[in-house]
């Protein structure tokens, strides 16, 4: 048996107990030590207990009865065991905050969700209360309806401008709220599309109906997947758009954009690829951004939005 292992088996029988037991009580429940050689079962008693109490687990000595004949070994849970970490709805409001502040890592939001997992304080509850978020965007007025949504398991209805400025009717069941690039977004299915989407709140243009019950999110459901971003902008690429780099630029356009797929070098030693597109203002200044090294070739939709966005910028100059 590993030495890890027999310690955490004394660690484990020691909480249990509910009166000190003897060294002759461990060694009749616990294998490791019961060698033909008692004396050598002893010592290897006698270093895991300095062991145990070097890494500062309580191991307490006491009598076994009331003529306190002889000692025995158990560790008290009171002393074993961190006591509950208790949050007010204000604490665990700034610790949300802290979490989403722009700037943190992925890692920051992880430990808040691990920190208040055992709260009985609902942070959906208590971003209800707020209309607006301290030291971040709330994106708007309707952060507090939709984290009530969420923690009542409502869908909810409003009217939505989309990235392309159409403005719309949405009914969804709400997954998740995401806090990414400055924005919140609602990670949710839209019962209309079938399809799981994501709604920055900012683009909101209603108050926010009750629709009854929502549906749950999927098992192993990750709303940070669903706001991935790239030159499309947030969110998942609406369509792909056929570009073209100059020699000079090429070989670290295509390396560092997600989703790329090569086509060919041509003659005049330029590279096409199809790239992950949208038709939003992102995709189209990530393309402007690479000056006379860039062409989009296609679709034409898009290309209509490039040409329109130089004619107004040689207008302007």
């Amino acid at each position: 048996m590993h030495p890890l292992e027999r310690l955490l088996d004394l660690v484990a029988l020691l909480l249990d107990a509910r009166k000190p037991l003897t060294f002759d009580d461990i060694r009749r429940v616990m294998p490791a030590y019961q060698q033909t050689d008692a004396a050598s079962a002893k010592r290897m008693f006698e270093r895991d207990k300095d062991t145990l109490r070097d890494v500062g687990i309580p191991l307490e000595v006491g009598p076994t009865d009331v003529w306190e004949v002889e000692q025995g070994y158990r560790i008290p849970k009171d002393q074993y065991y961190l006591p509950e970490v208790p949050f007010t709805r204000d604490e665990v409001w700034a610790l949300f905050v802290a979490a989403h502040t722009p700037g943190e890592t992925g890692e920051a939001e992880q430990a808040f969700q691990k920190i208040s997992s055992g709260t009985e304080t609902n942070v959906l509850a208590a971003m209800a209360e707020r209309t607006a978020t301290p030291g971040v965007d709330s994106s708007g007025p309707y952060l507090g309806s939709i984290a009530d949504a969420l923690s009542r398991r409502r869908a909810v209805r409003f009217k939505y401008r989309s990235a392309q400025g159409k403005a719309g009717v949405r009914e969804v069941d709400p997954f998740a709220l995401a806090f990414r690039r400055g924005n919140w977004y609602l990670v949710g299915m839209d019962r209309a599309r079938k399809d799981v989407r994501s709604f920055r709140l900012s683009r909101m243009l209603s108050e926010v109906r009750d629709m009854g019950r929502a549906a749950p999110p999927p098992e192993g459901f990750d709303a940070s997947a669903k706001l991935e971003a790239g030159p499309w902008g947030l969110g998942r690429p609406a369509a792909t758009a056929r570009v073209a780099f100059s020699p000079k630029v090429a070989w670290w356009a295509v390396a560092s954009t997600p989703g790329v797929r090569p086509i060919r070098t041509r003659r005049d030693r330029w590279f096409e690829a199809e790239v992950p597109a949208s038709e939003t203002d992102s995709f189209v200044s990530w393309v402007l951004s690479f000056g006379p090294d860039a062409r989009l070739l296609s679709p034409k939709p898009i290309r209509d939005q490039v040409v329109s966005k130089l004619e107004a910028l040689a207008s302007d100059g």
